[in-house]
């Protein structure tokens, strides 16, 4: 993928192919960084173009200014789809991957094509007691990355994927994460229950691995109660990072969403 600077921003984003009619952006889950997403880009490469950002504070986008931070990325995504002249654009967010998607759609709802969100939550009703049991889960996760990011490293691939591939995938990517980036995620509550879901005007996909912790499947059983529309999939043989434990299963899933094809819950 080619590699590009987004400018007055510490945003490092990537691109592969510019000649399909529609664009995909990838957006990673925490402490990895785009490649996570080698799999699917090479999958669609030829089929969409496709897009792919390092969030804040992850692989190549650390060159931060003062009062930079994770709320802005929705911003940042903003100007670079500008700059790439695209109008519209399916996007996919894993993780925190997906809680920058949902942000990205409530500021600019005219530019999403489609949504897909995968281990992640409802932020626009995310209930206050299990907002609170994942922060403090986070917490304890920090902690160990304080300590030793390989300790921390080890610990994260046990929850972030199943198979032993993809949490060697998951170690390899994670081990690379700056322990300084941690402060660019500390605005992150302030995107969840900030706005009020309205109509949307684009397709909405959800879902998780079967062998994801139970409270994200209870966030994807809520979340599909607010939004009866939606689509919901659960991968089998899959945690929380779904795209690198069931790669194929998920690669065709998006193909058959974007497609217009039904999900089976």
């Amino acid at each position: 993928m080619k590699q590009l600077k987004l400018k007055n921003s510490p945003i490092a984003y990537y691109i592969s192919g510019s000649d399909q009619d529609e664009w995909v952006l990838f957006l990673h889950a925490a402490f990895v960084d785009h490649n996570m997403f080698q799999d699917q880009t090479e999958y669609f490469q030829g089929k969409y173009n496709v897009l792919a950002v390092d969030l804040i504070g992850h692989g190549q986008s650390l060159n931060t200014r003062r009062g930079d931070s994770i709320d802005k990325m929705s911003a940042w995504i903003h100007e670079i789809l500008k700059e790439e002249r695209i109008e519209k654009i399916h996007i996919v967010g894993v993780s925190l991957g997906a809680v920058v998607a949902q942000d990205f759609a409530n500021h600019y709802p005219e530019e999403v094509k489609s949504l897909a969100c995968f281990g992640g939550y409802d932020i626009n009703h995310f209930d206050a007691k299990m907002q609170r049991e994942n922060s403090g889960k986070q917490i304890l996760m920090m902690l160990k990355a304080v300590v030793s990011v390989k300790w921390f490293a080890k610990a994260n691939k046990k929850i972030s994927a199943c198979t032993a591939k993809a949490q060697e995938q998951f170690y390899e990517l994670n081990i690379h994460f700056p322990k300084r980036s941690f402060r660019y995620l500390a605005s992150l509550n302030g995107m969840v229950n900030k706005f009020t879901t309205g109509q949307r005007t684009y397709p909405l996909l959800i879902g998780c691995g079967q062998k994801d912790i139970p409270m994200e499947l209870v966030a994807v059983d809520a979340w599909k109660a607010t939004e009866p529309d939606c689509e919901v999939i659960l991968f089998e043989n899959a945690g929380h990072c779904v795209n690198m434990d069931a790669p194929r299963e998920f690669n065709e899933a998006l193909e058959g969403f974007w497609k217009g094809r039904r999900q089976i819950s």
